[in-house]
């Protein structure tokens, strides 16, 4: 885990994330980049194409931008002073996820941590529109950071599986990683209403356990018709700190996450939640 990518809107939510991101490695040597999207209050997708990077607007706007990202990293370094961690930083005329596109293509980013600010009223229970469209679309593994959540180092890490998914070292470096730098044991989940695993899901399980050789772990089998409630019950019942999933797309994870058009999660997001995307290029 080298390069970390740190979106920023300046706000305290997204700082809470910095935070976080900054103690989860303090140990490691990273090179963080402090992200700054932008677009004209009048912003619209075609006008977006037709935009003029020249004009007075976008240079006001884009100098403001990088103002703020200088006075952010004077922060960090003032108060979390870390030879391990080197800063850059990054003010670009564009919206979140079609940076986060190009940034992939460049190949430059390992992490993404953001913070999670969810509708008034409603904390902990609907991710903001940044982060769910992050997290939907995103080809780097995401570690969203509930609002004003206080630090504490992920020892119990819950991984909810159908055990679907063919597991790979490259797809579980991010989990593994962040269990060994803080020896996390890794709580491995599988819920269903059925005894029966089948064939594919029982060599699923061989592999993961190949995988996971390295760190401490434990297999765990609910039987349960509510996957999001089992979930939730042993987040609560096991003391987890940090939730881990990978985002197979057309089954579990959207079935658990993104069931309403409002994208209503089926239990509080209270905790840390790193989501691995599927499949690499």
């Amino acid at each position: 885990m080298n390069t970390i990518l740190l979106p920023t809107d300046f706000s305290d939510n997204s700082w809470n994330a910095i935070k976080y991101a900054l103690q989860l490695f303090k140990n490691e040597k990273c090179t963080f980049t402090l992200l700054n999207t932008f677009t004209p209050i009048f912003y619209s997708m075609e006008q977006t194409m037709m935009y003029n990077p020249e004009t007075d607007l976008q240079n006001i706007v884009k100098k403001n931008s990088e103002r703020r990202l200088k006075q952010l990293t004077n922060r960090i370094k003032e108060e979390f002073n870390n030879p391990n961690h080197v800063f850059t930083s990054s003010a670009v005329f564009n919206i979140l996820t079609a940076e986060m596109e190009n940034l992939y293509d460049k190949k430059t980013v390992d992490l993404v941590i953001m913070g999670t600010k969810g509708a008034t009223g409603l904390k902990g229970v609907l991710f903001g529109s940044n982060t769910i469209h992050t997290i939907k679309r995103a080809k780097f593994p995401v570690l969203a950071i509930p609002d004003n959540f206080e630090y504490e180092a992920p020892h119990e890490i819950l991984f909810p599986s159908d055990l679907e998914v063919d597991f790979t070292k490259k797809q579980l470096a991010p989990l593994i990683t962040i269990a060994t730098n803080h020896h996390a044991r890794v709580n491995v989940l599988h819920v269903s209403d059925s005894q029966d695993l089948s064939k594919k899901q029982e060599n699923n399980i061989a592999k993961l356990e190949t995988l996971l050789k390295s760190i401490s772990y434990l297999l765990h089998y609910k039987n349960n018709k509510d996957i999001s409630d089992a979930i939730s019950q042993f987040q609560i019942e096991h003391r987890i700190n940090m939730l881990v999933m990978i985002n197979n797309k057309h089954s579990f994870f959207q079935n658990v996450f993104f069931k309403s058009k409002v994208n209503q999660i089926g239990f509080h997001l209270n905790i840390p939640f790193l989501v691995i995307p599927s499949k690499k290029d």
